[in-house]
C-alpha cells in the first residue's frame, strides 16, 4: 500500500508546483487548498507525511501540526517558511514537527526530507504493530476465558497494573503466572523499562545473592570486577521472582530489606544501592504453609502479599478449553507454517474431561503436537497424544468432587505408565519441570 503525502498551501501556484514535483513519486499525493481543508483531510483519513506552508490565513501550519498530533500514529509534518518566520518554524520543531525548509523551496531537498520522513513514519507504524502484537500476547488480551472467575481476575489485574503495589501470584505450575507478570508490566507506566524475570529455583544457593544484588571486585573467589545484580539492572522497571519460595532463608533477609527500603548492598559492598523497582512474585506452593513449616520468613511473606492474585487450575475452568484450543491452533499453525486443523467432537470432549495437571502450558504443548504432526484437516480422538489415549483415560477414573491430591496422583501415575517410567518424558508430557515432578512423586509417595 502506497504511503500518503499531503501538500497544503493557500497559494494555488505554489501548491501546483509542489504537486508537480511529486507527480512521479510512489506516494499517494493529496492536496489541500489551505489549512482548514488540510485539517479536514487529516481528521478523516490516514496520512503519513504533511508538507505545509506555515503562514496561511484560515488555519496555519501550527494548526495542522496540532491536528496531526491527535492522530495515531501522528503523521510527520514538514514546515515551509519564509526567512522572516524561521523563529516560528523552530517553535514548531519543539512542538513535534519533523523539520522545516525555507522558501523558495529547493524541490530536490524537499524530496529528500519527505523520503526521510516517510522512512521514519514506516518505522513508527512497524513499532506500533509490533507493540500491538506484544500486547496481544502479553497484555490482558492474552488471557482467554469466559468464566466469571477469570473475568473478575482480569478486572483485578487492570486495577492494580499501573501501581507500585507488590503482587504475589499464586497458582499451580503451568497456569500462566509469568503471563500475569508480563501483563501487569506491559499495562503499567513502567512498560518502557526492563522486566527481568528470575527463576529462583534455577539459581544455586551460593550464587543467588550475587545474581540478585551484584558483587564488588574481590568479594569472593572469581569476582574479578564489580558486577551489577538483576535488581540494579531492573531499576525503573519490574522484577519478577518466579518460584519465590525457593529463595534460601539467608537471602530472604536481604530481599525483605529491598522491599522495605528500596536499597541493598552488593556482595562485598559497603555503599547502599538505591533502586526503583516494582516486585512481582510467583509461587506454585502455599507460602503460608511454608511459613508454618519455618521454610519462609513470615515478615517477607506479608511484604510480598500486598496484593494476591490466585490463578485457577485449568481443570477448574474446563469450559474455557475450546476457546484456548482454537486460539492455540491459530497461533501455532501460523508460527510453524502449517494449515489450521479442527478437532472432532469426541476429541474436544476428551480434552475437556482431561484433568490437565500441567495446566495451560500442557494444553498448549498438546495442541502444538497436534498441529505439527496432523495428517488431515479434522483430528479425532485417535490423533491425540499418548497421555490422552483411550488406555490412559481408563487409568484416570476421575470423579466430580474427588480430592485434588488423589486426582493428581492418578494423573501422574497414568502419565508415568504412558512414558514407560521415564520421568523426564513424563515431565514433558505433563508440561512441568523434572524437578517439580520429582517433588510431586515424593509428596504423593510414588517413589516405587
Amino acid at each position: 500500500m502506497a504511503q500518503t503525502l499531503l501538500l497544503v498551501d493557500d497559494n494555488e501556484e505554489h501548491l501546483a508546483s509542489l504537486q508537480t514535483g511529486f507527480s512521479r513519486s510512489d506516494y499517494e499525493v493529496l492536496v489541500a487548498h489551505g489549512g482548514t481543508e488540510g485539517v479536514d483531510i487529516i481528521n478523516t483519513r490516514p496520512v503519513d507525511v504533511v508538507v505545509t506552508d506555515l503562514r496561511m490565513p484560515d488555519a496555519d501550519g501550527n494548526s495542522l501540526l496540532a491536528a496531526s498530533r491527535q492522530m495515531n500514529p501522528a503523521p510527520q509534518v514538514i514546515i515551509l517558511t519564509a526567512f522572516g518566520t524561521i523563529e516560528s518554524a523552530v517553535e514548531a520543531l519543539r512542538d513535534g514537527a519533523f523539520t522545516y525548509l525555507t522558501k523558495p523551496v529547493n524541490l530536490n531537498e524537499l524530496r529528500i526530507q519527505v523520503a526521510k520522513a516517510m522512512e521514519h513514519q514506516q518505522l513508527r507504524r512497524e513499532n506500533i504493530a509490533l507493540r500491538q502484537e506484544i500486547d496481544k500476547k502479553f497484555g490482558f488480551e492474552g488471557f482467554i476465558g469466559e468464566t466469571r472467575e477469570m473475568e473478575q481476575m482480569i478486572d483485578r489485574l487492570r486495577t492494580i497494573s499501573d501501581t507500585r503495589a507488590t503482587v504475589l501470584i499464586e497458582g499451580e505450575s503451568g497456569t500462566g503466572k509469568e503471563l500475569v507478570a508480563r501483563a501487569l508490566h506491559r499495562n503499567s507506566s513502567r512498560a518502557n523499562k526492563p522486566l527481568i524475570p528470575i527463576h529462583c529455583a534455577a539459581l544455586s544457593e551460593n550464587l543467588i545473592e550475587s545474581e540478585l544484588f551484584g558483587h564488588e571486585k574481590g568479594a569472593f573467589t572469581g569476582a574479578a570486577g564489580r558486577r551489577q545484580g538483576l535488581f540494579e539492572l531492573a531499576d525503573g522497571g519490574t522484577i519478577f521472582l518466579d518460584e519465590v519460595g525457593e529463595i534460601p532463608l539467608s537471602t530472604q533477609v536481604k530481599l525483605l530489606r529491598v522491599l522495605e527500603t528500596r536499597e541493598f548492598l552488593r556482595v562485598g559492598g559497603m555503599e547502599p544501592v538505591k533502586v526503583d523497582v516494582r516486585v512481582l512474585a510467583a509461587t506454585n506452593r502455599s507460602l503460608a504453609e511454608e511459613v508454618e513449616e519455618g521454610r519462609f520468613r513470615e515478615d517477607l511473606y506479608y511484604r510480598l502479599n500486598v496484593v494476591r492474585v490466585t490463578l485457577p487450575p485449568l481443570r477448574a475452568r474446563a469450559s474455557d478449553i475450546p476457546l484456548m484450543v482454537d486460539k492455540f491452533i491459530t497461533e501455532l499453525a501460523k508460527e510453524h507454517g502449517k494449515k489450521p486443523v479442527t478437532l472432532s467432537k469426541r476429541a474436544m470432549t476428551r480434552l475437556i474431561q482431561f484433568p490437565w495437571p500441567g495446566n495451560v502450558r500442557q494444553l498448549r504443548n498438546v495442541v502444538e503436537n497436534l498441529v505439527l504432526f496432523s495428517r488431515g484437516e479434522e483430528l479425532d480422538i485417535d490423533d491425540l497424544p499418548t497421555e490422552l489415549s483411550e488406555k490412559a483415560a481408563e487409568n484416570l477414573p476421575i470423579k466430580v468432587g474427588e480430592p485434588l491430591d488423589q486426582i493428581e496422583r492418578k494423573v501422574i501415575e497414568g502419565t508415568l505408565v504412558a512414558a514407560g517410567g521415564n520421568r523426564t518424558k513424563a515431565a514433558e508430557l505433563l508440561g512441568i519441570s523434572r524437578r517439580t515432578l520429582l517433588r510431586k512423586i515424593k509428596e504423593l509417595g510414588l517413589e516405587a
